[in-house]
């Protein structure tokens, strides 16, 4: 992690020099009111961008396919009709929950939520795990249908705090899931359910791995 936080330095240095067109140096010149972020800033931006845009979309190819192959109906449902697949990215989004929780949020005056009376000031940490298994949003919230229309899920949060990546997201899930199923029409677990792991991240749901045969 050093290394990386070293050579991001580098490359901000850089690209304060020799400007190019590329994000590092939209992010070296971007400015408001006159402010600039500064090296610490930039380094958390990039460090941000790194990891939230690898890291959960490989969770939600990887445990979008062990969905798949748990719901074998659903996996065949996808295979007769291809054409069902960004309603199948929502429904997997949804369902497996990439992100379990999101930075914690500062209540500023009091309010109440559900009954219960929040204090101003309290810290509050968001579930999307749980808000996207709610029954009250969604019938049948724990079964996977790939058909679910409309899915007004919240992975990718809401509102101000919608996740920049969320075009991104999609297209390369969009892209993935549909080559994997084409190129390994045998695919299948390597192992049985029982020996796959979630990692003990609640903020980052993905599996330790996913062994498959083809």
């Amino acid at each position: 992690m050093g290394r990386l936080n070293r050579f991001i330095r580098r490359l901000i240095a850089l690209r304060r020099e020799q400007p190019g067109e590329d994000l590092m140096t939209a992010l070296v010149r971007a400015e408001e009111a006159g402010d600039r972020l500064s090296e610490d800033e930039l380094v958390s931006m990039v460090f941000l961008l790194l990891f939230a845009g690898h890291e959960t979309t490989v969770n939600l190819i990887a445990s979008g396919v062990q969905a798949l192959l748990a719901h074998p109906e659903q996996l065949a449902l996808l295979r007769e009709k291809p054409e069902l697949i960004d309603t199948a990215i929502e429904e997997l989004l949804r369902f497996i929950n990439p992100v379990g929780t999101v930075a914690p949020r500062f209540v500023r005056e009091d309010m109440e939520i559900a009954g219960v009376r929040v204090p101003r000031g309290t810290t509050l940490t968001l579930l999307l795990a749980s808000a996207n298994l709610d029954e009250a949003a969604f019938p049948n919230a724990d079964r996977l249908d790939i058909t679910r229309d409309p899915n007004r899920h919240v992975s990718f949060g809401l509102g101000a705090h919608f996740c920049l990546g969320a075009p991104l997201a999609r297209l390369e899930a969009r892209v993935a899931l549909p080559a994997l199923l084409r190129r390994f029409p045998g695919l299948r677990l390597w192992v049985p359910a029982s020996k796959l792991h979630l990692r003990s991240n609640l903020g980052l749901r993905g599996l330790h791995d996913l062994p498959l045969a083809v």
